[in-house]
């Protein structure tokens, strides 16, 4: 027990919801390519409204990431329990920064112009914002800092404009085996399935005297890159023989942008065969084990998953390992909030946090995981 409490949660989405039939005006071009895999996707992901950090009509930006996740973290300190100045340990997870250097986090304080403190930036995919919690509660338990801010974000809508990475003017014509690398459909999967939002968490020492606190009980995170594969990536370009190339593996930048190596892509079909296979069937058993974890003591379950698609094949796995959840117990909000990457847990958090639903003593489990080269992070949280 790591004797760190959450005591305060916020997220900032960006925006209006924007439903499936408003796509079009905000991913502007979007409606003269994928349509096949646009109907596919939509029908089986679960999500009817996300948001995005554009501009309608136009597809410009409207949000930087730092600004989103600085949003983010002025809701939470506006909620009282700790200013801006008083931030001893700013820690940020994302997988898409606005730039290479300098870190995320670095770039958030300065938007947010609050006094000196710790930074922390986790690099990664869906699992950063864990690992920023991580080390942020971490810090709290060693009595290194008296608080810390962990965030979680993603612009991933940045990616997602097929003006970012024009193909060429041929492509309706040409067969999907020679469409350009950053429209095909390992990139047009992708499209429809990411938003973007930001989510921020307040961790102390001692829980609130006035309202409920989450303490962490144990954080786990498993990588199993060993076994597999890359399954999503972006700045590189995947091999027939698995690798990735990199994008400065290229001569130049030209011969990166013409291989599609900045397009956000996913592998799908490896996703489907490992992810609850491997982040659930082989990486669980053991956590449960170690800590004595019975199903029957959970009394909430937030499974981070990007589509309903994999609801029902997670319910049986866990069943399947003898960790059997029943629905009952499951909360989400991927319908309406979407997949917002390293911000979905968060953001899920927030709203169970703020629903009025929560009481003593009761226990949440936490899964989250990331298909990137497949790692995932667990949580159990008590109610305080």
């Amino acid at each position: 027990m790591m004797n760190v409490f959450i005591t305060d949660l916020a997220a900032f989405l960006p925006g209006p919801p924007i439903s499936n039939q408003e796509l079009d005006a905000y991913l502007i071009g979007a409606d003269r390519i994928s349509a096949k895999t646009r109907k596919i996707i939509l029908q089986n992901n679960g999500i009817t409204t996300r948001h995005y950090a554009l501009e309608p009509g136009t597809g410009r930006l409207t949000h930087s990431n730092r600004e989103l996740t600085a949003e983010a973290v002025r809701a939470l300190c506006a909620q009282g329990r700790c200013s801006l100045e008083q931030i001893a340990c700013l820690s940020c997870g994302t997988a898409s920064p606005d730039q290479l250097m300098p870190g995320h986090a670095s770039m958030v304080h300065g938007e947010l112009g609050a006094a000196p403190c710790e930074i922390n930036t986790a690099s990664g995919i869906c699992l950063s914002g864990i690992m920023a919690m991580k080390y942020g509660a971490m810090a709290v338990a060693m009595g290194l800092a008296d608080n810390a801010v962990a965030t979680g974000s993603d612009l991933s809508s940045s990616f997602l404009r097929p003006s970012f990475l024009k193909p060429p003017p041929s492509r309706e014509v040409e067969s999907d085996n020679k469409r350009h690398p950053a429209f095909s459909f390992e990139a047009d999967f992708l499209r429809w399935m990411l938003s973007d939002g930001a989510g921020a968490m307040l961790l102390e020492k001692q829980p609130t005297a006035d309202g409920i606190s989450l303490r962490i009980d144990w954080l786990e995170i498993i990588s199993q890159a060993h076994r597999q594969e890359t399954c999503m990536y972006a700045g590189g370009v995947k091999e027939e023989n698995g690798a990735v190339r990199g994008w400065r593996q290229y001569g130049n930048i030209e011969k990166a942008l013409a291989q599609g190596a900045f397009a956000v892509k996913q592998d799908a079909r490896l996703l489907n065969r490992e992810v609850i296979k491997t982040l659930v069937g082989d990486s669980l058993p053991p956590l449960l084990a170690r800590h004595g974890l019975k199903a029957e003591e959970i009394d909430w379950f937030l499974p981070h998953y990007s589509s309903e698609y994999f609801r029902a094949p997670l319910h049986d796995q866990l069943a399947a390992i003898d960790f059997p959840l029943p629905y009952e117990k499951w909360f989400t909000n991927l319908a309406t909030r979407g997949n917002t990457g390293a911000a979905s847990f968060y953001i899920m958090l927030q709203e169970l946090f703020a629903s009025g639903r929560l009481r003593t003593g009761e226990k949440i489990f936490c899964f989250i995981p990331e298909s990137g080269r497949f790692a995932v992070g667990y949580i159990l949280l008590t109610v305080v």
